[in-house]
């Protein structure tokens, strides 16, 4: 069977989703950029970015096949605010419950991060990744001393995890699965999980 390579859209265009898309664009992987300014805003961004990267509307990067959100997490909602329903679409979860300038933790209230998260993007096939190193390594060369930075990615459908590693692997990382939503996502969650304090690389 063909592999044929998933849209990508991502809603969010600060440090995060910016690295992302440095990312895909050294791969010379196509994305839709986004944020809640509009498509004009971004124009010299993405200009800087590389041309596989295009300014969109948060609804046109929302209709990719696999979508990555990276907001600071009080706007979270009304990023992801009358979207239509997300059909089974691969949403990748790249957000932290903590912002600047406090960096006071989110009462979560019992929930993992991801949990909450799910439960703004109805009928979507949630997978938390990208959150868990610092902006400049998302964006950054992969390798590291001969060697490849490790990317952590869980969720609970198979075959969205089997899409999010596959991507990470052709942005250069080295994808390793943490597992379930809840447990693995609760790993990599800062703060609180243990993942992000780590920043491991894979040789050989």
């Amino acid at each position: 069977m063909a592999h044929t390579t998933p849209t990508i859209g991502i809603i969010g265009a600060g440090a995060i989703g910016t690295a992302i898309a440095r990312a895909l664009a050294r791969a010379r992987l196509p994305a839709t950029l986004s944020n809640s300014r509009g498509p004009a805003s971004l124009a010299t961004l993405v200009r800087d970015i590389g041309p596989t990267i295009t300014a969109g509307t948060r609804e046109q990067a929302a209709a990719a096949d696999l979508v990555f959100v990276a907001v600071n997490w009080s706007k979270l909602p009304a990023a992801l605010a009358g979207l239509p329903d997300w059909q089974g679409r691969t949403v990748v979860d790249a957000n932290n419950p903590i912002e600047a300038p406090l960096f006071q933790p989110v009462a979560l209230n019992g929930l993992s991060s991801s949990e909450v998260f799910a439960g703004l993007v109805p009928g979507a096939r949630v997978v938390k990744a990208f959150n868990h190193l610092a902006a400049a390594q998302v964006g950054g060369d992969p390798t590291f001393e001969g060697g490849q930075r490790v990317m952590f990615y869980a969720g609970d459908d198979v075959g969205a995890k089997t899409q999010v590693g596959a991507l990470i692997e052709q942005l250069g990382f080295f994808g390793l699965d943490v597992g379930g939503l809840v447990a693995g996502g609760g790993l990599m969650q800062f703060p609180g999980g243990v993942l992000p304090l780590q920043k491991l690389v894979r040789y050989g």
